[in-house]
């Protein structure tokens, strides 16, 4: 009774919290709606940042009537990743897209900067920028060669993508500003230009904890979201209730933004476990699980890819000196499956974040309503989700 009764005043305050010249609150995360995704436990912030060490830093870059577009960082330690690298892989779910860094990282197993996420054809520009904030590290005076890992989705419905406004500075402020604790969510950084389900999509990050009986280890994951589909919360037709969904159209509206399957989804994953690069191969595999999960098909047109990383002191690669890089045991495969499960609920539950905090954005001649929220706990009050 007590979550319905608050779960109720959440949803009229941000409703009607404008009236009366009164700023509008918040709006809330999934968990503030009572949705539970999964059977394992959220972390204290219900981020990626609950995996110690992990910062976020964003740059949501707003001009005129046309510019909405962003970079968000994710940097696993706070040490010079050139110098203490930590163990890698990637994903490809599907691959229409413009991941820089993926076959060396496929090759050796190894991140050896920031992951940044940005606007499709920024990518260039914010990776040359990434290799320059690397190379003026202290420590990497000798250094001759970087692999910037940088990801995209396409944000040009609400944003002018063929400006490239992206600038050097904008990803040297995102990669300043990264620090732990709540990692600000919705239409901000990579995700302030993108669009989900037809809806407004953006950044969003959830976390999971394993019980000390199988480790205690803490999964981390941010997505930024910019697909389509059928978007199912908690598996309420949420799509099919609102009425915009893939496919629903005629065919003469099917090109419409609303209506369409495509774009991308960048997901990270993040966890303290001591994985090595191959199981952590497969722990991005099932960060893609959970995006099914959500309603999307993964469309001839979306550029899918789930990025995961250990932060575990014991398993890092040290470039200085590879014998500082101390043996340990990482786990087997036998001990991954509570980590998988971790990782499709996170990354489930972020996309849920991602859209819930997301607001109504107008840009480039277009707008893109956020979510809307009453509606949203109506139907899944409606199939039995929440109370």
């Amino acid at each position: 009774m007590l979550q319905k009764t608050l779960t109720a005043a959440a949803i009229f305050l941000i409703v009607f919290g404008a009236a009366c010249g009164a700023a509008p609150a918040a709006r809330p995360r999934a968990t503030d709606l009572g949705v539970k995704v999964g059977v394992l436990p959220r972390g204290p912030l219900d981020a990626i940042t609950d995996v110690a060490g992990v910062a976020v830093g964003q740059t949501t870059i707003v001009r005129g009537d046309t510019v909405r577009t962003g970079v968000t960082a994710i940097v696993p330690h706070p040490g010079n990743l050139y110098r203490e690298k930590v163990p890698g892989a990637i994903s490809v779910g599907n691959g229409y897209g413009k991941l820089t860094g993926v076959t060396q990282v496929d090759e050796l197993g190894e991140i050896e900067t920031p992951i940044l996420l940005t606007s499709t054809v920024a990518v260039p520009r914010v990776a040359d920028a990434l290799i320059t904030y690397m190379l003026q590290l202290p420590g990497n005076e000798d250094v001759l060669s970087i692999n910037p890992v940088v990801g995209e989705t396409n944000d040009g419905y609400l944003n002018d993508i063929r400006g490239r406004h992206i600038a050097p500075e904008d990803v040297f402020a995102a990669l300043r500003s990264a620090r732990g604790g709540p990692v600000e969510e919705g239409a901000v950084g990579a995700g302030t230009g993108t669009v989900a389900f037809g809806w407004k999509g953006g950044i969003g990050t959830a976390s999971r904890l394993l019980p000390k009986s199988l480790g205690g280890y803490t999964v981390g994951v941010l997505v930024q979201t910019n697909f389509g589909g059928v978007l199912t919360i908690a598996g309420a037709p949420v799509g099919v209730e609102l009425g915009q969904y893939y496919l629903r159209a005629s065919h003469a509206d099917a090109g419409r933004i609303r209506y369409r399957a495509d774009g991308s989804c960048m997901i990270v994953v993040a966890t303290d476990a001591p994985l090595d690069a191959r199981e952590l191969k497969r722990l991005a595999a099932r960060a893609l699980l959970g995006m099914a999960r959500t309603g999307s098909s993964a469309s001839n047109g979306s550029g899918d890819y789930s990025i995961a990383f250990s932060t575990a002191p014991e398993v890092r690669i040290h470039a200085s000196d590879p014998a500082l890089t101390r043996k340990t045991e990482v786990l087997t495969t036998l001990a991954m499956s509570p980590l998988f499960e971790a990782a499709i609920e996170a990354t489930e539950e972020a996309i849920y974040n991602s859209m819930l905090k997301a607001t109504t954005t107008t840009g480039n001649g277009h707008t893109v309503e956020a979510l809307p929220v009453e509606r949203v706990a109506e139907i899944l009050r409606e199939h039995r989700v929440i109370h």
